[in-house]
């Protein structure tokens, strides 16, 4: 089951249970599903209960409980739980974290990238010839996004105050990692991540399908940024290669799999911006 695929079925939870006359609320359009920020608190977690509750003036954690009931029944989801003033944390039948990772490897998002092909037009407009002829045409693309009065050659700079450098620099990352392992002679194999710092980066690929289809240049480039962000971070403090005499392990075929599917979403993302995203940088 896909974030989106849970989303639905929260939805339609919560259409049935306003039907049954079990709430009395007004259906809403969408529901969001995320990652929570910490392991131990389910596969994704929604709000839904919350924003029922400020409707109706039902408290929310009698509403958490009924749609808990009903969405405990759902095929594909083993528990759901109640936490703090009615969130309700999810969890999956499965290693869903695993299914995430293998679900973003398995997309048709950044293959075509790869292959220098678009699936559709950048978001961004083309920047003025001058600004591309100053800053060279991703960072002049970029600077679409940036807010009047910032001094865009800050986008020229190698270091980490500069966004666009910290986004294309992780994907680069994960380039070097995918080929340093294969000099190592393994393979990326999705699997179990035992990493705190993990649940930022795979945070960041549950909620990828919905920005994307947003498309909206601001709100992609924030995600992209916070992103690699999380990625540069978890990496830091989980190496993903054996070292010294090391044997390459589970872990290490898991953490590179996560690795290159952060790539992966990094790529769809600056290709959707209309900006190129480095194997070498």
């Amino acid at each position: 089951m896909t974030p989106a695929d849970l989303s639905r079925t929260v939805l339609h939870t919560v259409r049935r249970a306003v039907e049954a006359d079990e709430l009395s609320a007004v259906v809403p359009d969408r529901v969001t599903v995320r990652v929570p920020p910490r392991p131990g608190c389910g596969d994704y977690a929604t709000n839904v209960a919350l924003r029922i509750a400020q409707q109706s003036g039902r408290p929310a954690p009698e509403i958490a409980e009924v749609l808990r009931r009903r969405l405990a029944a759902e095929p594909g989801i083993a528990r759901v739980d109640i936490a703090g003033p009615g969130f309700l944390n999810i969890t999956l039948e499965g290693a869903s974290y695993v299914r995430l990772v293998q679900d973003v490897l398995n997309s048709e998002e950044g293959a075509r990238e790869d292959a220098g092909e678009r699936s559709a037009p950048p978001l961004l407009p083309e920047p003025p010839p001058d600004l591309v002829r100053r800053l060279g045409a991703d960072a002049a693309r970029w600077s679409l996004l940036c807010p009047p009065g910032l001094d865009r050659d800050l986008l020229l700079a190698q270091r980490e105050s500069n966004p666009l450098f910290r986004v294309r620099y992780a994907h680069a990352r994960t380039r070097a990692l995918l080929r340093n392992a294969g000099d190592l002679g393994f393979c990326p194999e999705p699997g179990d991540v035992p990493d705190e710092s993990a649940a930022a980066v795979l945070a960041g690929l549950g909620d990828h399908p919905r920005v994307r289809a947003a498309r909206a240049p601001d709100r992609l480039a924030r995600h992209l940024e916070r992103l690699a962000d999380a990625f540069l971070r978890w990496q830091a403090a989980c190496p993903t290669l054996p070292r010294g005499d090391e044997k390459p392990l589970a872990v290490h075929r898991a953490r590179l799999a996560l690795a290159e599917a952060t790539g992966k979403v990094l790529a769809d993302g600056l290709t959707q911006l209309g900006i190129t995203a480095p194997a070498h940088l």
